[in-house]
């Protein structure tokens, strides 16, 4: 081979575009920022009636827009059909289109837009919540059928600027990347969780005058929670069933899910378990793993 065509770029096979949708005030803005420093080519308010037509043009410059990312918002009040028409109008083009969905609690993005000092785009003559609660519904179907879901409401910027590095490094988005999660039951649900285990099974170390001031992450807790509970067969059994469900996310090109391990509180059992659980999934193959505990610390 020729020094020549040594230096001769090789052109990619597939261009990426994502569409950074979701909630007035999920951060939105924080993302397209991060996506822009790794490398990200974004477009901000774009709209969305264009992003058939941004896609066409993607497909035939693969070259030059490697990685472009659209940044849509409510205004919109066609915006799931906009998107969905942009997908099927695709075909068989070489993008790889997806969509990515920002939201975060109605009290928290209450909380932002005072902070903010400014109107919900949707709320008239009402009020924020009016607003949101509108927004809501009109992306309810867009969210449900997006590839990516982040909840952004126990996140600062610096926190979501992390988590989409993580989700888009400078060499593309990771494979399949798993969010393990343990939380107590009576903080609730975690609203973006695709799965839910129930460690409440287990015995519980509170009751335990010696195990109640330390957390799962002690190995004193560990052991009680991972030994002789039925733990251990429960987490066995868990990955196995999971693996079929996460090969058919990889083959329907989703890239992230998150994995939700809750318990009475979220300090002993779900902690010790969602620990134990991410070690057994990290060793699956095409496969990254972060575990953190929502309510851990939390009174």
């Amino acid at each position: 081979m020729s020094e020549e065509e040594d230096l001769t770029p090789v052109k990619p096979e597939e261009s990426e575009l994502l569409v950074v949708t979701g909630m007035s005030g999920a951060g939105r803005t924080t993302a397209a920022h991060a996506l822009e420093d790794h490398g990200w080519y974004v477009v901000d308010n774009l709209p969305p009636q264009m992003l058939g037509t941004l896609a066409e043009l993607v497909s035939r410059m693969p070259e030059s827009l490697p990685r472009l990312a659209v940044v849509i918002d409510v205004r919109s009040k066609n915006l799931q059909r906009d998107i969905r028409e942009a997908l099927n109008g695709l075909g068989a083009s070489a993008v790889n289109l997806r969509v990515l969905f920002l939201d975060a609690s109605d009290e928290v993005l209450v909380r932002r837009f005072e902070q903010g000092r400014r109107p919900h785009p949707l709320q008239g003559d009402g009020r924020i919540s009016d607003g949101i609660r509108a927004e809501r519904e009109l992306l309810a179907r867009l969210k449900d059928s997006s590839d990516l879901v982040i909840d952004t409401t126990d996140m600062n910027v610096h926190a979501l600027a992390t988590n989409v590095t993580e989700l888009f490094s400078d060499s593309g988005p990771i494979v399949l990347r798993l969010n393990v999660m343990s939380f107590g039951f009576k903080y609730g649900l975690p609203v973006d969780a695709n799965f839910v285990a129930d460690a409440r099974f287990i015995p519980n170390p509170h009751w335990v005058p010696a195990l109640r001031p330390h957390t799962g992450l002690e190995k004193q807790v560990s052991d009680f929670v991972l030994i002789d509970s039925g733990a251990e067969e429960f987490i066995k059994r868990f990955v196995f069933a999971l693996e079929p469900v996460l090969e058919g996310y990889r083959q329907e090109n989703k890239h992230y899910a998150t994995i939700a391990v809750g318990c009475t509180g979220g300090k002993h059992r779900s902690v010790a378990v969602a620990e134990e659980l991410g070690k057994r999934l990290a060793q699956l193959p095409r496969t990254k793993v972060a575990v953190q505990h929502r309510d851990l610390g939390r009174e």
